[in-house]
């Protein structure tokens, strides 16, 4: 049944292949996207069977191992390269491979005439490969080597601009935060292995069997070690404080690539390991706690920095970085069905909100360069005005916004909202679960506000740049505006899949299929509460619907007054900056946070390197051998005077020493 899903992750490693391979000979851009995107499209239609497949199967059966061969074998220790097929694997492999196929139509358009063509979606592929292999993966070094996989990949994309400097610089900043958060992942899979294999000769790394024996497995303790390491490596990977400065400045790669980095691919990974070692995560309050409070801090403190960026790209990183303090909120607070399911609405709304701001950017930079301005073609001071220049990109953009900002009947509603009850209603965190609420609401409410912020000073009022080069804005070709019309269709209606039950009741009884499809996957940690007691008691649907209300009535506020300051009253942003100058100053610089990291860390382990390579390095090391080699050529110097090459010389050096032997004996 599921014989072929070895080549979801095989057809886009093919693609890379050909393109890395012969790309530069085929020079034909068409054909060079064609073949990326084609097997990608492939990867995708064997996700689409595969679920199909999963489906038709009860749901206490949907669950399959599939070896492709023995990778390792040594002692106790074996690895296979094998996939886990279940619900968790299987919606992670519909959004890779689906909105990841969008991602490289859209670049066909937006990479066109680009230096380096085939090399972009040779990366891009490898990069789909990469993430395939570790949502399919059955065992933690299969999962690490994706992992690794995504790692490399967007250092690559990051960086591909590799003649500007900021762009070697952010590939680099993302490549050693990352390698941070790995440091911890590999602990964890060290020490979860070691404690189970020495405590309970349960030598194992496949997830099936780690959680058949969950049960053998304390609560706390070696546990918060492990759960801790991974969390670690899930920062790392995810960007959460304090691993989350690498993401806004991974904007430097080309737009399709911010798109697949924040929506479908890399910054999902920390998410995605959470879920699938539920059953251990679970295990540890403590952990849990940390989750929790980071995810929410990071959701309120990013959104917090989106208010006051001008670069349309930036806002909508800072932007990323809050919705994935979103979903580690959730996993925090034991909702990891909720956390997967905003994973999944978030994938939809946020690659179209990028694909839609690199349309938007392709039309400001053709306009800037035939009007020989040099503008900044992301800044949105120099925008304004656009929905009537390109009336597609705005709907489509203004549907995700409305989605990311959890307007009801739009997809990030339903996984927002579901995700802040949790968060209030869990039985994990006591009275900190009203703190929880309370910042992921507020989150809500600012993200509501920069992201309508973004919307006005892009799409409305009147064109700031330049009349010559207004002429020139147009509509994107529509292999770019197709993926945007496909992703706005699926912010829209995507959350209709997992209504809550309190909503499904209202309109129909429809049930909550995404959560019921998921069950399967979580049932570990679903016992482990049920045995410890651990029920999120009765809450009346009053205050459900209350809390509800009350988190959309804060977006709605945050609607209203972005539209006040920014269409109504353009000149209160102004008069507020010049009435809190350090506040704006601290915001838009990003709380100093890389200036903090560069003074604490950055660059005293540049110093500490300069002490090194010149106090140790040149003057211990290279002393002690260039000293070495000094003293043998004097002494060679001293010697090399004895051999003048005349035999009178030598005659008179053995008498001497032939005098010297006899006063010696003679004397003795």
């Amino acid at each position: 049944m599921f014989d072929n899903v070895w080549l979801i992750p095989l057809l886009p490693f093919i693609g890379f292949l050909i393109n890395g391979l012969f790309g530069k000979k085929i020079k034909n851009e068409t054909v060079i996207g064609g073949i990326a995107a084609a097997m990608v499209l492939g990867s995708f239609i064997v996700s689409s069977m595969t679920l199909i497949n999963l489906l038709s199967l009860p749901s206490e059966e949907r669950l399959a191992e599939v070896k492709i061969f023995t990778w390792i074998t040594s002692g106790t220790f074996n690895a296979d390269a094998a996939f886990l097929i279940d619900p968790l694997s299987c919606i992670m492999i519909m959004v890779v491979s689906g909105v990841g196929f969008l991602i490289h139509v859209y670049s066909i358009g937006y990479m066109h005439g680009e230096e380096g063509y085939y090399r972009y979606f040779s990366y891009l592929n490898l990069f789909t490969f990469s993430m395939l292999l570790l949502v399919l993966g059955n065992n933690l070094l299969l999962m690490f080597v994706g992992w690794e996989g995504v790692g490399l990949c967007s250092y690559l994309l990051i960086g591909y601009y590799f003649h500007k400097k900021s762009a070697c610089d952010a590939g680099k900043k993302a490549f050693v935060m990352n390698r941070i958060g790995d440091f911890g992942f590999l602990l964890g899979i060290f020490t979860l292995y070691w404690y189970l294999g020495s405590s309970h000769n349960v030598w194992t790394i496949r997830f099936t069997e780690l959680a058949n024996n969950s049960h053998l497995l304390p609560t706390g303790g070696i546990v918060t070690v492990i759960t801790l390491c991974f969390f670690l490596g899930a920062t790392g990977k995810s960007a959460q404080i304090p691993l989350y400065t690498w993401l806004p400045d991974a904007m430097e790669g080309p737009t399709p690539v911010s798109a697949l980095i924040h929506a479908a691919t890399m910054v999902t990974a920390g998410v995605y390991m959470i879920a699938r070692m539920n059953f251990l995560f679970i295990r540890s309050p403590e952990t849990l706690t940390v989750i929790a409070v980071i995810g929410a801090c990071t959701a309120l403190f990013a959104a917090t920095i989106g208010t006051a960026q001008n670069d349309i790209k930036r806002v909508l990183a800072y932007s990323t970085v809050s919705q994935l303090g979103y979903m580690f909120l959730a996993m925090g607070v034991g909702a990891f069905g909720a956390g997967i399911f905003h994973l999944m609405t978030h994938a939809f709304f946020k690659a179209c909100l990028f694909l839609g701001s690199g349309a938007v950017i392709h039309s400001m930079h053709g306009a800037l360069h035939h009007a020989h301005s040099h503008d900044d073609a992301q800044d949105m001071r120099n925008m304004g005005g656009l929905k009537s220049k390109m009336p597609l990109t705005f709907i489509t953009f203004l549907l995700a916004t409305i989605a990311i900002s959890g307007i009801p009947g739009f997809s990030g509603f339903f996984s927002k909202d579901e995700i802040l009850w949790q968060a209030f209603s869990n039985p994990h965190h006591g009275s900190l679960n009203y703190l929880l609420w309370g910042m992921g609401a507020l989150a809500a409410g600012l993200t509501a506000f920069y992201m309508f912020r973004l919307v006005f000073m892009t799409f409305f009022g009147e064109c700031r740049i330049t009349p010559k080069a207004k002429d020139h804005l147009h509509e994107s070709p529509m292999v770019i505006v197709l993926p945007l019309i496909v992703l706005a269709g699926l912010s829209v209606a995507g959350g209709f899949i997992g209504v809550p039950k309190l909503i499904g009741d209202v309109i129909g009884g429809i049930p909550n299929y995404f959560e019921n499809f998921l069950e399967p996957v979580f049932k570990y940690s679903a016992e482990y509460m049920a045995q410890h007691g651990a029920h999120s008691g009765v809450h009346s649907h009053a205050l459900e619907w209350g809390l509800m209300g009350g988190s959309v009535l804060i977006a709605l506020i945050g609607i209203t007054i972005a539209y006040s300051l920014y269409v109504a009253n353009k000149g209160i942003p102004a008069r507020f900056v010049a009435a809190f100058p350090g506040l704006h100053r601290a915001v838009y610089n990003k709380w100093y946070i890389d200036e903090l990291y560069d003074y604490t860390i950055v660059n005293p382990c540049k110093a500490f390197s300069q002490f090194l390579w010149k106090g140790f390095d040149v003057i211990v090391i290279d002393g002690a051998v260039n000293g070495v080699a000094k003293t043998v050529m004097g002494f060679s110097g001293v010697f090399r005077l004895m051999q003048s090459g005349l035999i009178s010389n030598y005659a008179w050096s053995m008498a001497f020493g032939v005098v010297v032997m006899l006063s010696y004996f003679i004397l003795k």
